[in-house]
């Protein structure tokens, strides 16, 4: 007997990329994202032009993302929604909608939580794709957290360590700012990073707790060693971007491993995965593979669509709510500061 489609129109509106996914069990069949450009020349993103730009987008977005599922709203069986973490205004837009669809087609409404989204993007059925096995552990980066989390089931998971300042996004994004590269920068620093000597520069590493991150020193000192070194050669940056972007990337991407390191050896899981925007890294994405043969770890690293902000995370999240029959009441409010070990709903 064949298993019945399970059909979840999902919503994911928690920064600034208006995204809707329709996912049939664990088969993304469609993936839309509409992204606000408005931002570059602010250099960050502004809230209040996001939750504009949102209202602007989310219903074509969702249209979009039906059409090219080649389905009918009808066929829906839920709607999941991220709940949060992420911007109140940017938030509000994606629960709101998704509250009165719900309504309208009388189906279950799914609240996810963003962070678990980016970990559960690994279940996505992908071929090619291995599925980690429980209990893994999980390097969640992105321009807004930086955390090493312990997954043991769907929606158990639990935060061993995490950034006590600023996230590694956020590093990678004020390093190219004072580079004065175009925001976002990050994906520039790995770009020139490439053809650079990332020992040509030497930087120090925060000294915090074994499994506990801090970026917001290392910025600091990146600060004033491009100030320094402009003094004396005002060309400074010009003549040694390359090598510039090779060093301050090889310290952060140290940093981020001799933690998953401290985990692995504190907790003796050795499969070990990445999620979030910034697992879109190749230096991160490199070490990681090369820990495999060196550590005996088993290693999963998402597909390049499934890192940044997306709805598919948010459907395959809502998918296995849907199995539960975890559904959200009419009531749900959006939360912010919504924390990845936290029960939603």
């Amino acid at each position: 007997m064949m298993e019945k489609p399970i059909y979840i129109l999902a919503i994911e509106s928690s920064c600034d990329d208006t995204s809707a996914a329709v996912i049939c069990n664990d088969e993304i069949r469609s993936n839309c994202i509409a992204n606000q450009k408005i931002h570059a020349e602010y250099g960050g993103v502004v809230p209040e032009l996001a939750s504009r730009a949102h209202q602007q987008n989310i219903v074509p977005v969702v249209q979009q993302a039906i059409q090219k599922a080649n389905i009918d709203k009808k066929d829906l069986n839920a709607i999941a929604f991220t709940r949060g973490p992420g911007l109140m205004g940017s938030l509000l837009v994606g629960t709101s909608f998704a509250k009165s669809l719900a309504l309208s087609l009388n189906i279950p409404l799914l609240d996810i939580n963003h962070m678990q989204g980016h970990v559960l993007a690994h279940f996505i059925k992908e071929e090619g794709c291995e599925k980690p096995p429980f209990p893994f552990l999980c390097l969640t980066i992105s321009g807004g957290h930086t955390q090493i989390v312990k997954v043991e089931d769907y929606f158990k998971m639990t935060v061993l360590g995490e950034t006590i300042d600023d996230a590694v996004g956020e590093a990678f994004d004020k390093s190219a700012k004072i580079l004065n590269l175009p925001y976002p920068g990050g994906p520039l620093i790995d770009k020139y990073a490439k053809q650079g000597n990332p020992k040509a520069f030497q930087f120090t590493k925060p000294r915090v707790g074994p499994l506990d991150f801090s970026f917001s020193g290392l910025k600091t000192a990146f600060l004033y060693f491009i100030q320094k070194q402009e003094k004396e050669n005002p060309k400074f940056i010009e003549e040694n971007l390359f090598d510039i972007c090779a060093s301050i990337q090889d310290t952060i991407v140290s940093i981020l491993m001799d933690k998953l390191k401290n985990a692995v050896k504190e907790t003796g899981i050795k499969h070990v995965a990445i999620a979030g925007g910034v697992s879109a890294n190749s230096e991160i994405r490199k070490r990681l593979k090369e820990t495999e043969n060196k550590y005996n770890w088993t290693t999963y690293i998402p597909k390049f669509e499934y890192t940044t902000d997306n709805a598919g995370m948010i459907a395959i999240a809502g998918y296995y709510k849907y199995l539960e029959a975890q559904y959200s009441h009419a009531g749900v409010a959006a939360n912010p500061r919504l924390k990845v070990d936290e029960v939603a709903g």
